[in-house]
């Protein structure tokens, strides 16, 4: 089964976890350094790789059988986000849900990188 790299509501203990249909947790993790983080509408993350000017994002590791990833977290997706490749930072390569290009000209979105992860930024606005 392959690893997938979540980053918002489908982390352990998030509203959409039970997407995951039990899969197992294979650990914290974060990214290479080399993306921006954005907050869409304050409703979910997204990751966008770029050139220069990432830092490293933490999320979460899940070992999802492909079904469930067709199944149940495929089609609960935003249609802002896309499942890609991403590197972790000890050069590990797995799934994530990325940014759609398009949606980066949103008036939505809030760069969030310098929060390091969905759930320091949701504290943050929650005061």
């Amino acid at each position: 089964m392959p690893l997938i790299f979540l980053n918002g509501g489908a982390m352990r203990g998030g509203p959409l976890n039970y997407l995951l249909e039990g899969a197992p947790f294979a650990g914290e993790a974060k990214t290479a350094p080399q993306y921006r983080f954005y907050s869409v509408d304050d409703r979910f993350p997204g990751l966008h790789p770029v050139a220069y000017g990432g830092a490293p994002i933490a999320g979460e590791l899940f070992d999802v059988p492909m079904d469930v990833l067709r199944n149940r977290l495929l089609p609960s997706k935003s249609p802002d986000l896309e499942l890609g490749v991403i590197a972790l930072e000890d050069n590990r390569s797995v799934l994530a849900m990325m940014l759609r290009r398009p949606a980066l000209a949103s008036p939505e979105l809030v760069d969030i990188t310098d929060f390091g992860s969905w759930h320091s930024y949701r504290e943050d606005i929650a005061g």
